[in-house]
């Protein structure tokens, strides 16, 4: 007998405007499988499966393989999840529709070219080949711009204190009128979108990013002439000695190749007087999530890298000493509650570890455990804060 709310294999093929054939097809592939049977082991669907299929169909448009699909939607059924990804599923086609122009302009002048014996043939065809293999791009800004969202979404609305991250981080940099400022690492342009009000008028602003998708990102969501964006590797800024009043570096030091060669060209770029303001955490930052994952599973590792043991609240100190005159460390105090495990699954996901490899095969079985680890209220251990380095 069919469950209230469900639907038959047919009911859901078409509904969706697919084939039945299709549908199996997922289900035998792992990228949509049912969400009930029933007792004569039919399958069965719900509309959360839908969206899912929803997500699997487009990226399919967009060229994806089926290994990165399966991965890109293992989360694509919760609810929580649904609007922030079809927000961000525009932004990728709005990128394919760039790109696709980027290759119809590239044909044309490689066409051009070559009728009129121009002598650019070569560069031409070269900066076509380059366009047409940058599919990836896509995939990365996907997860990238995903991943971002799930961090943001459990720290602002699950978090203690009130006034949130971006907002004291501002509060403790002391901005100023007449300043000019570099951030590296900006990311979507967060820490601005948020304290957009209190930005005084007549400041100079430079995003920076090593991700042109991000870089996009922030462009797009800022519209006002106090900013300007640069792609660079901050292991070689491009700019002159002593240019900027404040250097931002949120959470991102840790990323960095050559932690060294990073802090020595923002302590370059700084004038007499100027500050570096860099966050990152320590090994006591969000403990909880690691101990519940790893009690689902104990080879489960959130991150391939220790990154506080790179660059942390206890060892950040003595990297920054080495450059700058005086350095200060202030701890943002806070702490998590959440009772509702989709944002956390959502967290854990958004990892750089090996947890999706291992989970996805099982994650319906792990959202089940963390839905009953948290029910009844789950405490997350905060440890983040600022150095301040002086020139």
């Amino acid at each position: 007998m069919k469950k209230q709310g469900y639907y038959t294999t047919g009911e859901f093929a078409e509904k969706a405007h697919v084939t039945l054939r299709t549908i199996r097809w997922y289900d035998s592939k792992n990228l949509l499988k049912p969400s009930a049977y029933t007792e004569g082991g039919a399958r069965l669907y719900t509309d959360a499966d839908l969206a899912k299929l929803q997500q699997i169909l487009l990226f399919k448009y967009l060229g994806f393989s089926l290994d990165d699909i399966r991965e890109m939607v293992m989360t694509g059924g919760d609810e929580e999840y649904l609007l922030g990804s079809l927000d961000i599923q525009k932004k990728l086609v709005q990128e394919k529709i760039e790109e696709l122009n980027d290759v119809y302009q590239a044909l044309d002048r490689t066409k051009d070219a070559i009728e009129k014996h121009h002598g650019k043939e070569l560069n031409a065809m070269l900066n076509l080949i380059h366009i047409t293999g940058a599919d990836q791009s896509l995939k990365t800004q996907y997860l990238n711009s995903t991943n971002v969202a799930a961090r943001i979404k459990l720290h602002s609305e699950y978090s203690v204190n009130q006034e949130g991250w971006f907002p004291w981080l501002y509060r403790m940099s002391d901005i100023q009128d007449g300043m000019n400022i570099l951030e590296i690492g900006c990311g979507n342009g967060a820490l601005w979108l948020e304290n957009m009000n209190h930005i005084p008028p007549h400041v100079h602003i430079t995003l920076s990013d090593i991700s042109d998708g991000m870089l996009r990102d922030a462009r797009n969501s800022i519209n006002d002439e106090r900013f300007s964006f640069s792609c660079f590797n901050a292991e070689k800024i491009p700019f002159e000695d002593e240019s900027f009043d404040v250097v931002y570096a949120n959470h991102m030091l840790f990323y960095c190749e050559n932690i060294d060669l990073v802090v020595k060209e923002c302590r370059r770029v700084l004038k007499k007087g100027g500050k570096l303001i860099c966050s990152t955490y320590s090994k006591r930052h969000m403990k909880e999530i690691t101990e519940l994952v790893q009690e689902f599973d104990k080879d489960i590792v959130l991150s391939s890298d220790v990154l506080y043991e790179r660059f942390g609240l206890d060892n950040g100190n003595n990297i920054l000493n080495r450059y700058f005159d005086s350095v200060e460390c202030i701890r943002y105090e806070d702490s998590i509650e959440i009772s509702d495990s989709e944002p956390l699954i959502n967290y854990i996901v958004s990892c750089h570890g090996n947890q999706n490899r291992i989970l996805i095969d099982h994650y319906r079985e792990f959202r089940d455990f963390v839905a009953d680890k948290v029910k009844n209220g789950f405490h997350i251990t905060k440890d983040a804060g600022i150095f301040i380095g002086i020139v």
